[in-house]
């Protein structure tokens, strides 16, 4: 929950009410936008 806290500015009543499915999924969308994807190097 800190995660989604940091990423989208959510207080823990924000997210009380959610099922922790949608806790999951909305903690892999904070991380995928926290952490973008790492660019592999051009040769």
């Amino acid at each position: 929950m800190a995660d989604l806290a940091m990423v989208f500015h959510w207080t823990p009543s924000d997210m009380d009410d959610m099922p922790l499915e949608e806790l999951t999924e909305w903690r892999e969308r904070a991380r995928l936008r926290h952490e973008p994807p790492k660019k592999t190097p051009q040769r």
